[in-house]
Order: structure tokens, then C-alpha cells, then sequence
């Protein structure tokens, strides 16, 4: 799904309302219920809204959607976003790469185009990948597996990550709020990402349109800490504008 203008504004107004009545939301925006309908629908397609009888309020903000349904959807976005991330890492570099689907598509663009990469992961699904390719060398690290997505995580993992510093951590999220704020559900995968992030030189993050305004419970820290972000489709202008105050570059893929 490609967001609209009028999707953002919906987005605004149930942030601001905690829950907005669909007959409000077109007497607002100028079009009709079926409209908006159309529009809520798209948007809980996208686990940005819930909705309820009537109108609708935030997706939730403590329980993640299930990896294989995140696993299927905007796969050739992930992809493009992967491309371009694979064209700013080098060969010979060393990386952390992080927990999401998004960053296992990254895995397999390295994987196909890469040689010498020194990658340490806590995430078996990218070491799995990437493990495939003989140049490589494929760190994972220690701490406990958690059964949805392959993600590890807990005390080991963060000792194991604060042995190194890398060239480059890639990093995945699951929300970033209109105030720069990057949002995920699991404070055991946040302090990780988190981890990553303070022993890399530099830092990238992966997010398709889709995180955009997405709600989720634990703070991550704030995308000023990045050098870059890539994604898929312009961010709202509160986020341009942040990315542009704090000199965060941003790689748009072309439109799928």
C-alpha cells in the first residue's frame, strides 16, 4: 500500500483522538464514509489502525503482527531498500545487522553481491542466508531464540555484541513517530539494537513506508542517531524536516 496524503491525515487525527468515528473522519476530510472505509481498511491492512464499530483507534502498541504475515507483505519494496543498502556497505567491511524481515532482505542483497564481509548477527534467519555465501564470515550470537521470528536475545547477547566494533550496523524498527522517535515491541530486541548501534561507526536504518507513524511500546532512541535511513516513499514533512536539521541522509527507492 502506497500511503496518501489523506491516509497521513487520518493517521494525525486518530493520534490525536485516540479513536475517531468513521462519519467524523468524512465530514472532516470532505469524503464520503465509504471512503474512509476504504481507507481504514487499507491502513489496518497495514496493522497501522484497528478497527472497531464505527470508526477507528491505533493498532496496538504491545503486541507485534505475526512474522510470517510481515514476512509476506511489501516484499518487493524490502527488497529495493535492500539494493540500495547493499550499494553503500563495501566489500571487505565488517557489520552488525539486526532482527526484521527487512533485514533479511539486506542479508540476501549482501549475500548475492558481496565478498569479505565479517557479519555478526543475532537473528538466524539473516545468518542462515548468509551463511550460504563461503566469503563470508558469519558470526551469531549467543542468548536465547525466540520462537516467532528467530530473533535472539538477552544478557549473552548484549555481552557477546559489546566485544566488537563494526564498520556498520544495520538496523531494522518497527514505528518511528512523527518526533523521530523509533518504536519497537520487545525492550530485550530494543536494548540489542541499541547495542549495535553504540559500537558501530556507522549506523542504517531500514524502514519501509509502512513504519511511518506505526505505534509500538518501547523506545528505541531517536533517528538522529542515524547517518542514514532507507525506504521506500517520502516520510511525512515532520520527519523530512528532522532528517534534514540533524544532516541524516535518506535513500528513496524508485516506486515498485
Amino acid at each position: 500500500m502506497s500511503r496518501s496524503p489523506r491516509h497521513d491525515k487520518i493517521l494525525q487525527l486518530v493520534r490525536e483522538n485516540g479513536f475517531m468515528p468513521i462519519e467524523e473522519l468524512a465530514r472532516l476530510l470532505d469524503v464520503t464514509p465509504q471512503t474512509i472505509r476504504r481507507d481504514i481498511n487499507q491502513l489496518c491492512e497495514a496493522n497501522l489502525l484497528r478497527r472497531y464499530h464505527g470508526g477507528a483507534a491505533l493498532g496496538s502498541s504491545v503486541e507485534n503482527e505475526d512474522y510470517f504475515a510481515r514476512k509476506g507483505k511489501l516484499q518487493s519494496e524490502k527488497a529495493h531498500i535492500a539494493d540500495m543498502i547493499a550499494e553503500n556497505i563495501p566489500d571487505h567491511a565488517s557489520l552488525f545487522m539486526s532482527i526484521g524481515t527487512t533485514i533479511e532482505a539486506v542479508a540476501q542483497a549482501l549475500t548475492s553481491t558481496h565478498k569479505g564481509l565479517r557479519v555478526i548477527t543475532n537473528n538466524i534467519h539473516v545468518a542462515s542466508i548468509m551463511s550460504t555465501n563461503p566469503d563470508f564470515t558469519v558470526m551469531i550470537t549467543s542468548g536465547v531464540v525466540r520462537a516467532s521470528d528467530g530473533g535472539i536475545t538477552g544478557v549473552a547477547t548484549l555481552d557477546f555484541i559489546n566485544q566488537f566494533k563494526v564498520d556498520y550496523a544495520v538496523i531494522g524498527v518497527s514505528g518511528i513517530e512523527a518526533d523521530g522517535s523509533l518504536l519497537d515491541f520487545d525492550y530485550r530486541e530494543v536494548r540489542v539494537a541499541q547495542a549495535m548501534m553504540a559500537n558501530a561507526r556507522h549506523r542504517f536504518l531500514a524502514a519501509d513506508h509502512s513504519k511511518f507513524g506505526r505505534n509500538a511500546l518501547v523506545r528505541m532512541g531517536h533517528i538522529s542517531e542515524f547517518n542514514a535511513i532507507y525506504t521506500d516513499a517520502m516520510p511525512p514533512e515532520s520527519l523530512k524536516k528532522l532528517l534534514e536539521e540533524h544532516s541524516v541522509r535518506m535513500y528513496l527507492a524508485d516506486p515498485v
